[in-house]
């Protein structure tokens, strides 16, 4: 009996890591080609984000960014793909502070009508160093604090909560 749990722990340990999913979504008081201007150029988050102090750009064989971070820090992003028609970006985590590996994030816009804009942010990744629960929630409050940022940004208006 105690092979046989011996084995089944094992068998569990040996499992890869489950991939976690986190979406956000806010509606900001904005026409689409407006926050299509803000999102679209890859080290534009430093002009919005709360938590970006600085971007600096990297175009070699891939455009990447290092995003210096408020209170110290920085985080390395390659961009994948950006789409002016699909109103969309898509790019992953090199390294940074994170609680996440294998990190992939896609910020998607949609026109609720001629002056709201719908932004989808969402990603996909591996816990790391961290529970489930707390990379979910380090994630989501990344996304939300740029949804204010984005919000400040274009209207002037302070983040409604």
């Amino acid at each position: 009996m105690r092979i046989l749990f011996a084995a089944a722990t094992l068998a569990l340990l040996a499992q890869p890591a489950l991939a976690l999913d986190v979406r956000e979504s806010a509606r900001i008081a904005a026409p689409i080609g407006k926050v299509w201007e803000q999102v679209a150029a890859f080290c534009a988050i430093a002009n919005w984000h709360p938590a970006v102090e600085g971007c600096t750009l990297r175009q070699g064989g891939a455009v990447e960014r290092e995003l210096a971070l408020k209170g110290g820090g920085a985080i390395e992003e390659r961009l994948l793909a950006s789409s002016d028609q699909k109103h969309r970006l898509r790019y992953t985590l090199l390294t940074g502070p994170l609680p996440v590996a294998d990190y992939v994030s896609t910020i998607r816009l949609s026109a609720v009508d001629a002056n709201t804009t719908r932004v989808v942010w969402s990603s996909h990744f591996k816990a790391k160093g961290a529970s489930d629960a707390e990379a979910r929630k380090a994630i989501a409050g990344i996304y939300t604090a740029g949804f204010d940022g984005l919000r400040k940004s274009l209207t002037g208006q302070p983040p409604s909560h």
